[in-house]
């Protein structure tokens, strides 16, 4: 659907996640600071393990799936990210995904990436929104979203309590 395994930006490297990833993922998606507002908290090192082997099976199945962002000139992921195939509240939506080591938030590498997945999302024409999940108290990506044109559209409940849903 999506046709593109690798985009780049301005500064930043969005491609396919891959077995190699595995480092990385384990340590940006197992950092507790980076589940703050993940009210499961952290995953432990081999459910992070699982969650890439995911994103390779949507990748695989769906021609879409979240990223491995990197920084081109240093070969560093620094997160991951994009859009994949959701359902909120019964609706079949693009979830927009982003989670980035802390060492390198503020930086505006959240909202870059994004806008990529979004165009990336128009591009291909599909009929699904995207949306962006937050947690109720999650304001540092809630930010991200405003700054994406994003606003709350309802809440959602799952089993791991409420969040927000925004969209475009």
């Amino acid at each position: 659907m999506f046709e593109a395994d690798e985009i780049r930006t301005d500064r930043l490297l969005l491609r396919r996640v891959r077995d190699d990833d595995l480092p990385a993922a384990v340590e940006i998606l197992s950092d507790p600071e980076t589940n703050r507002f993940n009210p499961s908290g952290a995953p432990s090192a081999e459910e992070a393990g699982e969650m890439l082997a995911q994103w390779q099976v949507d990748w695989e199945r769906d021609g879409i799936g979240y990223w491995a962002v990197v920084l081109p000139e240093s070969g560093a992921v620094i997160g991951f990210g994009g859009l994949r195939f959701h359902t909120a509240d019964e609706e079949p939506v693009l979830n927009l995904f982003y989670r980035f080591s802390p060492a390198h938030w503020g930086r505006g590498y959240a909202p870059e990436m994004a806008r990529a997945a979004i165009d990336r999302a128009d591009l291909a024409g599909t009929d699904r929104p995207v949306v962006i999940m937050t947690d109720l108290t999650n304001e540092p990506s809630q930010r991200v979203a405003r700054k994406l044109g994003f606003a709350v559209a309802g809440e959602v409940q799952r089993s791991d309590g409420p969040m927000l849903v925004w969209r475009r």
